[in-house]
């Protein structure tokens, strides 16, 4: 996939990090369009059929979270990285839940940016169905003979913790927040403590340092991740 191929649209009304991005991901080798506000995205997206969006949730008149409910409702399924310069937890998880695919906190690097974009598209332009066997530096899961190993070790997990580490698996890279881990597994009614039991022990088989995870990272408020390490 050659980044020239690309095109991104960004959502932002602040010149300064409009300017930012146009230069940064110019420079990565993406073309970048801008728009200050939802209707100017709207008619890009018309107009351009962008391949992903980067979108800030504090647009003037209609805001990220509306335009990315437009867009979802009229069954847009492109890829959406959200920015947000607030560090408020419930619009970051109402904007995932709404259908985006990731998000990063202003000031952010442009190293994590590009990271958060690459794998965006990477779950856009891969065929559909699951690759039986899923492997990120010590860890190893076949998803068909539901075989874990860590340094080539097989490791044991109960049914719910392979549950919640597939989920993990099927969305690498992704961030996931807690209610749809939740809902996948248990459906809406079990409390949230009940996954951070889980994942404690399940970090408990698959991490060197359970304590501070390489595997399954924790975003702060929002859910956990599945780091990809090729």
């Amino acid at each position: 996939m050659m980044n020239a191929n690309v095109r991104i649209l960004v959502v932002d009304d602040e010149p300064p990090i409009r300017k930012l991005l146009r230069v940064g991901l110019g420079s990565q080798g993406y073309a970048v369009s801008e728009a200050p506000n939802a209707k100017a995205a709207i008619e890009l997206m018309e107009q351009e059929k962008p391949d992903l969006v980067l979108l800030d949730l504090g647009l003037p008149g209609m805001s990220g979270h509306e335009l990315l409910r437009k867009w979802r409702d009229d069954g847009l399924d492109i890829p959406v990285v959200i920015l947000s310069s607030r560090t408020d937890e419930a619009g970051i998880v109402n904007a995932l839940e709404l259908g985006a695919d990731d998000y990063v906190t202003k000031p952010f690097g442009m190293n994590e940016l590009v990271a958060r974009i690459r794998v965006a598209l990477r779950h856009k332009f891969q065929q559909q169905g699951e690759k039986p066997v899923f492997q990120s530096g010590d860890l190893s899961v076949d998803l068909v003979k539901r075989i874990v190993k860590v340094e080539g070790k097989e490791i044991k997990l109960s049914p719910k913790e392979y549950d919640i580490l597939r989920i993990l698996v099927q969305h690498a890279g992704k961030v996931l927040t807690h209610h749809f881990i939740l809902k996948q597994i248990w459906g809406d009614s079990t409390d949230v403590q009940y996954l951070r039991v889980y994942v404690r022990q399940l970090r408990q088989k698959i991490e060197k340092t359970p304590d501070q995870p390489h595997h399954i990272t924790t975003e702060t408020g929002v859910g956990y991740r599945l780091r990809v390490v090729e």
